[in-house]
C-alpha cells in the first residue's frame, strides 16, 4: 500500500515537472543533477543485487552439497 502511494506521488511530481520542462522554467542543470542522483541509486541497487545473488549461490551451492551427502549417506545404508 505504501509502495503505491509512493508511485503515485513519484508520477505525480514526475508530470508537474515534465510541464515545467515544456514551459523552460526548470533549469537544464537542475535536470542533469536529477538523472545523476537516479544513475547513482540505479548503480548502487545493482551492485547491492548482485551481491546478493552472490549470497544466494553459495547457500544453494552449499545446500546442494548438503543434498549429495546425505543421498549418498541414504543410499549406503540400503
Amino acid at each position: 500500500m505504501l509502495k503505491e502511494f509512493i508511485q503515485k506521488i513519484t508520477q505525480w511530481a514526475l508530470e508537474k515537472e515534465e510541464e515545467a520542462a515544456k514551459q523552460c522554467a526548470i533549469p537544464i542543470e537542475e535536470i542533469e543533477r536529477q538523472l545523476k542522483v537516479l544513475n547513482e541509486k540505479k548503480e548502487e541497487l545493482q551492485k547491492k543485487c548482485e551481491e546478493q545473488l552472490k549470497e544466494l549461490d553459495v547457500l544453494i551451492e552449499r545446500v546442494e552439497h548438503i543434498k549429495v551427502q546425505e543421498k549418498l549417506r541414504c543410499e549406503n545404508k540400503n
